[in-house]
């Protein structure tokens, strides 16, 4: 009997729930079509808009501070193999190894340290301020589904007020057939009973009309007083929020430059000891740094092609730049074969007076052999010289081949996603003012040997990324 009884208040929840929908759907649709008039409060209205826009201010800030935190721990995690790479080339009898663990141990823990507290005092925080949100959303669009119940309740009152006089106009004029039929005791009764039917509409309407205000207006007094409060909140909690940041940054600087100073130190001293063995490294500026909107990805670790140029023996360049394809005189120091240029040696324009000789060995002693590596060259995206040009297993275009040395990770739609080792066949770009200076338009060889299809496999990426294979 009881699960009977639950059932049948669970279905007349059920049902008095649907009704509330249709009557709510009902009254939206007669204020639409300007049928019934809606009850309308700027003010409040005002503090929705502001309520949208905090709460959408709000989530952008987690959201990038999420990403801050997600490059801390990146950042914290290339440190951190940085210094285990210092720790296994320092050699067990250099001075100052203990120091320089010690060191990077202590880095490894402010790193720690500075990331926990950013969760600590900013996104812990946020979440915190954020989370009174849905609760107050909810409430609003309850006060919304009220309000409608309030004007709903408000319009039926209203009818039955207006057809109140019409009410007592049939009640005191019978209808002639149920005059005549009704015998003269009887007519009394009935006018009594439509009378009373009539009050109890009448009544009914006026405490649903009550009810449904008061509902409304408790909801609504409590959004009045909490909206414009929490919208004057936000100032205090943007201060706090990057006054702490700021701070928490500011200290772990300090910390980090101190632990730098302490590095540099035991450096210094490990020089000192090694001085006789020391060299320098002369970084050449490059005109055409490689760039995508004026800036390329560098590669995780040295490459040939993002690592400057190491001069060892100290030389000033000649004042003329070789020719490619000529070969340099040798030197005593050289094997023979490193003197020769890809391609074969380029035989000697004349003899030599004894003088030029001399001078020429002079120069040879000081200067490193140059061998000259030659690519098929490229003319409106056709190779010449080159075997790719008309094969069909290859793409149009197709000019030569690079290997990528390092990941990439596609930062957009058009950028292919390369893995260390991955072939990509290059081709040119089907408008060259598109290119980007130290971009490359190609399709990954995997893709291109599986799909055949160049418009959905190719996209960019960076030179500096990769090396040219045969």
């Amino acid at each position: 009997m009881a699960e009977m009884g639950s059932k049948g208040v669970t279905a007349g929840k059920i049902a008095s729930n649907v009704q509330k929908k249709l009557t709510r759907a009902q009254e939206k649709v007669l204020q639409k079509l300007g049928k019934a008039d809606e009850t309308k409060d700027e003010q409040f209205e005002q503090c929705v808009q502001n309520f949208n826009k905090q709460l959408t201010e709000g989530t952008r800030l987690q959201k990038d501070l999420r990403t801050y935190l997600a490059s801390v721990k990146a950042m914290h995690e290339a440190s951190k193999k940085l210094n285990e790479c210092l720790q296994e080339v320092y050699e067990p009898d250099w001075p100052g190894r203990d120091e320089a663990n010690k060191i990077a141990e202590n880095n490894d823990l402010l790193w720690m340290d500075y990331h926990q507290k950013l969760v600590d005092q900013a996104l812990l925080t946020m979440d915190t301020y954020l989370g009174q949100f849905p609760d107050i959303k909810s409430r609003i669009a309850k006060r919304g589904r009220k309000l409608v119940d309030y004007d709903s309740a408000r319009h039926h009152y209203e009818s039955l007020q207006t057809a109140k006089k019409k009410d007592e106009a049939k009640i005191a004029k019978p209808v002639s057939l149920l005059e005549k039929a009704a015998p003269q005791w009887c007519q009394g009764k009935l006018q009594a009973h439509l009378v009373a039917q009539t009050n109890l509409l009448r009544n009914q309407a006026e405490e649903e009309l009550i009810k449904a205000q008061k509902v409304f207006e408790e909801m609504n007094v409590d959004l009045q007083e909490e909206l414009p409060s929490l919208w004057n909140s936000r100032v205090g909690f943007y201060v706090n929020t990057f006054q702490s940041i700021a701070g928490l940054e500011e200290n772990f600087h300090k910390e980090m430059s101190k632990l730098n100073q302490n590095l540099n130190d035991v450096l210094v001293s490990l020089e000192k000891q090694h001085g006789s063995n020391t060299f320098t490294v002369k970084a050449q500026p490059s005109d055409n740094a490689p760039a995508k909107g004026n800036k390329s990805p560098s590669p995780p670790d040295g490459s040939p092609a993002a690592t400057p140029e190491i001069r060892v023996n100290h030389e000033p360049e000649p004042a003329g730049g070789a020719t490619p394809g000529a070969t340099l005189p040798k030197s005593p120091s050289q094997p023979a074969e490193a003197s020769e240029v890809a391609g074969g040696t380029q035989p000697a324009a004349g003899a030599q007076e004894p003088g030029e000789t001399a001078a020429s060995e002079a120069t040879s002693s000081s200067l490193p052999a140059v061998v000259v590596e030659t690519f098929p060259a490229t003319v409106n995206g056709t190779v010449e010289g080159g075997s790719g040009a008309g094969r069909l297993d290859l793409p149009p275009g197709f000019m030569f081949k690079v290997q990528a040395q390092h990941d990439y990770t596609a930062t957009d739609t058009d950028e292919l996603q390369l893995k260390a080792g991955d072939v990509v066949l290059v081709i040119p770009f089907q408008n060259p003012e598109e290119q980007d200076e130290g971009w490359l338009m190609g399709v990954k060889e995997s893709d291109w040997n599986q799909h055949k299809e160049l418009e959905k496999c190719r996209g960019v990426f960076p030179e500096n990324f990769t090396e040219r294979v045969p």
